[in-house]
């Protein structure tokens, strides 16, 4: 009876193996819809959708794509530095840019300037409160939440929080990353890690695929590379080794000639360039336009140019491949010698949206309680602020927002059933 099924099954094989690869790739909607609920959106039914859960110290963060493509992927790149042949690279691997993708990078570069300038006058007018403690609570709103959350080492016996008054870097949180002149060339070192410039990863990925800041000089192909035996091999011709056409400009260490990468940027939030208005809900339409065009970019830029980030830690390096500076205090550190275990990233490790409790109804001076969490919705930072000021959140929050259910009262937790 086997024997006669086999046949049908070795026939089905690649049919099997793709569903089972779509239905693995089904589970990261998450990240690549958006926080969008799928097909309850499309009934017009908000439901509520869980929140990845707060990984341990000691557990690693998943993998975007199944952890057999990744072995095949390696399989097929170690037998093709065996082979010694050249392979043509596509762009970006091979240095070129990607033409279509250009004005998506300077939509984000710009997206981005965007909104710090709303955020930076919204934080005026809808309050941002901050646990002084290393828990990293954040709330959005006139009174703080009750929720007794605070569990970290040193914290109180009732995990209650102690709050003070929050500013821009814990809504938007800035993840930096290593400048590279040359994306093709040698990887980062240990010794080399005080003189190259580390700046916003977002602001990295923009350079890289296409934009141009003035402070940070980027090397531009004009002609494409090769792999020979595994190794990129570069036969442009551009800069011979005994003429030097970079008079007066340094790869790093821009701060030598008196400028400052965060008082451009402050200057930036705080200029005449800004159209300034006094209308709350605007300024926070336009930041919430503004967030979401950076995310979006961001991920189509994501899908051409690699991010890495450390399985265990923070850390991101954007480049074909990551650093190798040995900062890595996270777990099993001792055994890669403090070097990162670098992996595949997604839009939210250079992007973190700090989620914090919705406050549905903030003008009726609403409090989240301890006793009441189960019926309270969580948003990102960013999205809560402009909710607060004004501005309409769109459906694909509406399933992170717990609108399916009415918060009680305090005395009438008992009754709900």
């Amino acid at each position: 009876m086997l024997a006669r099924r086999a046949p049908k099954f070795i026939a089905r094989h690649d049919l099997i193996q793709s569903n089972f690869t779509a239905s693995l790739l089904s589970k990261h909607i998450y990240t690549e819809g958006l926080y969008s609920t799928g097909s309850c959106l499309s009934k017009g039914i908000p439901e509520y959708m869980e929140l990845p859960r707060k990984l341990r110290k000691s557990e690693r963060k998943p993998f975007i794509a199944p952890i057999n493509e990744i072995k095949r992927q390696a399989r097929l790149e170690k037998k093709m530095k065996q082979e010694v042949c050249e392979f043509k690279l596509q762009a970006p691997d091979n240095g070129l840019l990607v033409k279509s993708l250009v004005p998506v990078a300077h939509d984000v570069y710009m997206a981005r300037i965007e909104l710090l300038q709303c955020i930076s006058m919204i934080i005026g007018r809808v309050l941002v409160h901050s646990c002084s403690r290393v828990c990293g609570e954040v709330h959005v709103g006139a009174t703080p939440h009750k929720i007794r959350s605070c569990d970290v080492s040193g914290s109180l016996n009732s995990k209650e929080h102690t709050w003070g008054m929050g500013s821009i870097d814990d809504v938007l949180p800035c993840v930096e990353s290593f400048h590279l002149y040359d994306r093709l060339g040698r990887a980062v070192t240990h010794e080399e890690r005080l003189r190259v410039d580390r700046v916003p990863a977002i602001v990295e990925l923009c350079m890289q695929s296409g934009v141009d800041v003035l402070e940070f000089p980027t090397r531009r192909y004009k002609f494409p590379a090769y792999s020979v035996a595994g190794k990129t091999i570069d036969f442009e011709r551009r800069f011979p080794r005994d003429v030097s056409h970079g008079d007066g400009i340094q790869t790093s260490g821009f701060w030598m000639k008196g400028g400052n990468w965060e008082k451009k940027e402050n200057l930036e939030i705080n200029g005449s360039s800004y159209s300034t208005s006094n209308d709350t809900q605007v300024i926070a339409e336009r930041g919430l336009k503004a967030w979401e065009k950076m995310r979006n970019g961001a991920m189509k830029l994501m899908r051409k140019y690699r991010v890495w980030v450390c399985g265990y830690c923070p850390e991101v390096q954007v480049g074909p491949r990551g650093h190798r500076v040995r900062t890595c205090g996270a777990r099993k550190h001792q055994a890669r010698d403090g070097q990162h275990a670098w992996q595949e990233a997604e839009v939210n490790d250079i992007v973190p949206p700090v989620h914090v409790w919705h406050v549905q109804d903030p003008g009726l001076g609403g409090v989240p309680f301890h006793e009441l969490r189960g019926y309270y919705g969580k948003l990102p930072a960013v999205v809560e602020m402009c909710a607060q000021a004004g501005a309409s959140v769109g459906k694909e929050y509406e399933g992170l927002m717990r609108l399916d259910v009415a918060v009680p009262d305090l005395d009438e937790e008992k009754l709900v059933v």
